[in-house]
């Protein structure tokens, strides 16, 4: 090849890298979400807790069996704090057995140990085994509401009330797609040891298998939980959440006029998710974002942290966009005790407020020495 033709492949050879990596940078264009045929619906990443996609977000809606989420939630503080124990045998009663709807086919009177009662709610969505959980945890399963209602509360299920275990009809027993989206992020975040139990797809008790009804965990390989819910009057819901490589959605779609609906629009909400927006780590918690000097203590400066790992999701390409700032107290005075925020983490997206955080002293700043003080005391004094 003659010197001319190779340095002329070489710059054509140059330009296509450059437009090749050109392409690959580009930002990915993100369209309307999907149009689904439910009431409400959302999809919220787990980690950054951002709403991609909202419709009716906060309308009341009925839950149904999606109710059983938190009657597993409930079982599992106490499984958590040592209150109530996986091999520990419950009674039956009648009204247990009697139950209406989805039934784990459970016999008045036998005892029954607290995994099965759990499993038989969480996979078959048996009515009768989350009474007797109730019934066994709380006494009656209208007392058991109402540790379901301060569990709720703590969450920040804001708009949401329960009246029972099962999520029967009541016109008192109501939530919404945002809530519910919040329910599966505590369950997921709180107890993922019992958090698997959804991902399981059939389950055997007294001679009868049955399926669990949430079909995305046949189709879908990156679904792992979580339920279904319908009643007449609800409709067809479906909070199902998925991980693909190290992020995680929940969907959540409520009031679809069949099965095939809730399932195809979960699939939708899901796909467009993964496809179009993408999740990042800012700061790990405890590392320091920023640092401040310090008036009156043992120490002249101190680190600010967050908490908790703080998360963002952004359109997919598009990370070259957040940009973040710190804002600290003027004139910060020990002691400085490491439960009270001193300042704030401010994060933007191309120019636009994301979300603020609070910043926290990475550790305890007492008071100096009287010498120190005074002398602070004094350079403040002429400032």
């Amino acid at each position: 090849m003659l010197p001319n033709q190779l340095s002329r492949s070489f710059t054509l050879f140059c330009l296509l890298l450059l437009w090749t990596t050109a392409a690959l940078a580009a930002p990915i264009p993100v369209p309307a979400p999907p149009q689904l045929n439910a009431s409400s619906y959302v999809l919220m990443d787990y980690d950054s807790g951002r709403l991609l996609v909202d419709h009716n977000a906060d309308a009341r809606v009925e839950p149904a069996s999606i109710t059983k989420v938190m009657t597993a939630y409930v079982a599992a503080h106490q499984l958590a704090d040592g209150d109530l124990k996986l091999d520990e045998m419950v009674t039956i009663s009648e009204k247990a057995w009697r139950s209406e709807g989805s039934r784990t086919f459970l016999k008045v009177g036998s005892q029954v140990d607290v995994e099965t009662l759990l499993k038989g709610m969480i996979v078959q969505s048996g009515n009768d085994a989350s009474i007797a959980l109730a019934e066994h945890i709380a006494g009656a399963e209208e007392s058991f509401a109402g540790l379901m209602n301060q569990y709720a509360q703590k969450i920040g299920m804001t708009n949401t009330h329960f009246m029972n275990a099962t999520g029967l009809p009541d016109p008192n027993h109501y939530t919404t797609a945002h809530d519910v989206a919040l329910l599966a992020q505590a369950m997921i975040h709180d107890f993922p040891q019992y958090y698997s139990w959804y991902a399981i797809r059939d389950f055997l008790y007294n001679g009868i298998e049955q399926h669990n009804r949430n079909r995305l965990l046949w189709r879908d390989a990156s679904v792992d939980g979580l339920k279904t819910g319908h009643t007449s009057s609800a409709g067809f819901c479906l909070l199902a959440s998925a991980k693909r490589d190290q992020m995680r959605l929940i969907s959540v779609v409520m009031g679809t006029p069949s099965d095939n609906d809730r399932m195809n629009d979960s699939q939708a909400l899901l796909n467009y998710g993964f496809r179009f927006y993408s999740t990042h780590r800012l700061y790990p918690a405890g590392e320091a974002v920023t640092e401040a000097p310090v008036w009156m203590g043992k120490v002249n400066k101190v680190a600010l942290t967050l908490p908790k790992d703080l998360y963002i999701t952004v359109p997919r390409g598009q990370y070259e966009g957040v940009k973040t700032q710190a804002e600290v107290q003027e004139k910060l005075t020990a002691p400085l005790p490491v439960d009270v925020a001193i300042g704030k983490l401010m994060v933007s997206f191309n120019d636009e407020p994301l979300l603020e955080a609070p910043l926290y002293p990475k550790q305890t700043v007492e008071r100096g020495n009287w010498l120190k003080r005074l002398w602070h005391w004094l350079l403040l004094w002429f400032k």
